[in-house]
């Protein structure tokens, strides 16, 4: 019975594991809105779909649409128009410079760190319509320890299986699988269900964002990213 101790080791991993990405799961969807009646801007939209940099191409984009900024394909924003804006375009604008034009690569991570952006998120959080920074992170720590546990199953399982007998080994594959199967079953679910959402929008704010219609070009951007935009705007997107 050598292998007993692998066992219990792999139980303790594999069940730790579990518990700890479905208690990050929960507490990532835990901040529903009530009632429903809570209606998203274009801007929050994007940020629940796509986070930071979807604000950002949300906002090029727009002020190009605007001509308050030209898009080159080649990668480049050109300044048109510095008058007046939001925060977002004032941002954008900052990232951009005095000299009125930046490589595209260089301003998209300078406005989604931006303080505006910061503020944005802040209200979805608040509203229970985003997942908190910490709760991302709880999340993504979740789900690592699942995997390694389910990895760490799999070789104690290997290494049990050849420290017995042949006769044995089906007794150890049987009982290797029940930690391997809770372990694997958990990933495809934390696959299925966690990630759709708890990157950004919690339940409730995906909820509201399956309501959207896409009909709006800008709101397309926002849920569904730059591969509803035409072919120039994506090349400049992409630098």
């Amino acid at each position: 019975m050598v292998w007993v101790p692998l066992l219990l080791v792999a139980y303790v991993v594999a069940g730790v594991g579990c518990v700890r990405a479905c208690r990050a799961s929960l507490a990532a969807g835990s901040h529903a809105t009530p009632g429903g009646a809570d209606e998203l801007t274009v801007c929050e939209a994007a940020y629940l779909a796509g986070g930071p940099l979807r604000v950002t191409d949300l906002t090029l984009v727009s002020m190009h649409r605007t001509r308050r900024l030209l898009l080159a394909h080649t990668g480049w924003a050109t300044v048109v128009d510095a008058s007046g804006g939001d925060e977002l375009e004032r941002a954008v604008l900052g990232a951009i410079g005095p000299g009125g034009q930046s490589p595209i690569p260089a301003v998209r991570p300078v406005v989604a760190a931006a303080e505006s952006v910061r503020l944005l998120a802040e209200g979805l959080v608040e509203r229970g319509l985003a997942v908190s920074e910490e709760g991302r992170r709880e999340v993504a720590a979740g789900v690592r320890a699942v995997r390694a546990g389910f990895l760490l199953t799999l070789v104690l399982g290997a290494v049990a299986a050849l420290l017995v007998p042949a006769e044995e080994r089906a007794l150890v594959v049987a009982a290797f699988a029940l930690p391997l199967v809770g372990s694997g079953l958990c990933l495809l679910i934390g696959r299925v269900e966690v990630y759709p959402y708890t990157r950004w929008a919690s339940p409730a704010g995906q909820r509201l964002l399956s309501g959207l219609s896409p009909a709006d070009p800008l709101t397309a951007l926002a849920t569904r990213g730059p591969a509803v935009l035409e072919p120039e705007l994506r090349a400049a997107l992409r630098g």
